[in-house]
């Protein structure tokens, strides 16, 4: 099995008909699979497709889920996130029911959990021919170096990304070197840190904090010899249907 995702509690009972989806990015996915019955809840995080987010149930957020009203119901399949969610409240439903818990940290492992999900809800060729799409819009990638880049996703603290992350390594593939790239998971940053860092280029990603105009102003101000861009964090962490956009954002940025 990939270390990309394992399941957790008991076994599945053929392909999933009622599925709780957990994780943002990969609702859409679902949706992408032509799953608009057999989803019965997501989060208010879930936000693609715009009218699931409308007319679902939700069972609370990512790090507040509603363990009871999730077993209310009856799921034969709970989809989950290893950094997203919280691992009690994971415990607690993978006790009743049958839970697939992701760990994506690189491309590859996006593409293994995309496909595992299209074998766990019977939907084997839809998901094969969007992850090959995917792969095909990657063909050429990684792109040429462009520079170092401290990528920030938020502020008071500022924080930044290591190495072990999914960002990380959409970073490299489109073509920038993470001046945190000695660190893991998300560091805390100081100014005085990025000044020394001398970073080519600094992203401001729009989630989880939303960086907008003024922040923009606030770091060129302060790392004048960077070339400071507002970027849609999406594209950088959100994995599933994200990644059919993604090269061609990738490409784009690099020459805005």
């Amino acid at each position: 099995m990939s270390a990309a995702f394992r399941y957790l509690g008991r076994p599945m009972n053929g392909p999933a008909r009622r599925i709780v989806s957990l994780v943002p990015s990969l609702t859409e996915w679902l949706y992408d699979l032509g799953l608009e019955e057999e989803v019965v809840s997501i989060t208010k995080f879930c936000v693609h497709p715009a009218h699931w987010h409308q007319t679902k149930p939700r069972v609370g957020g990512t790090k507040q889920v509603d363990v009871q009203r999730v077993l209310a119901l009856a799921p034969d399949l709970v989809i989950a996130s290893k950094e997203e969610n919280v691992r009690e409240q994971v415990e607690a439903l993978a006790a009743a029911v049958p839970v697939l818990l992701t760990d994506v940290q690189n491309f590859g492992d996006a593409l293994a959990v995309n496909a595992e999900i299209g074998h766990a809800t019977g939907r084997h060729r839809q998901a094969d021919e969007l992850n090959t799409a995917i792969a095909n819009s990657f063909l050429g990638f990684p792109l040429a170096p462009v520079g170092r880049a401290l990528y920030l996703i938020w502020r008071k603290p500022y924080m930044t990304i290591g190495s072990d992350t999914y960002i990380h390594h959409m970073l490299s593939l489109a073509g920038f070197s993470n001046v945190a790239g000695h660190s893991t998971r998300y560091p805390e940053v100081t100014v005085a840190q990025m000044q020394a860092w001398q970073p080519d280029w600094v992203l401001l990603s729009s989630e989880p904090y939303p960086f907008r105009e003024k922040h923009l102003q606030e770091l060129q101000h302060l790392l004048p010899q960077a070339r400071v861009r507002l970027v849609d964090g999406e594209m950088f962490s959100w994995y599933g249907s994200r990644m059919k956009e993604a090269a061609a954002y990738f490409s784009s940025l690099r020459t805005g």
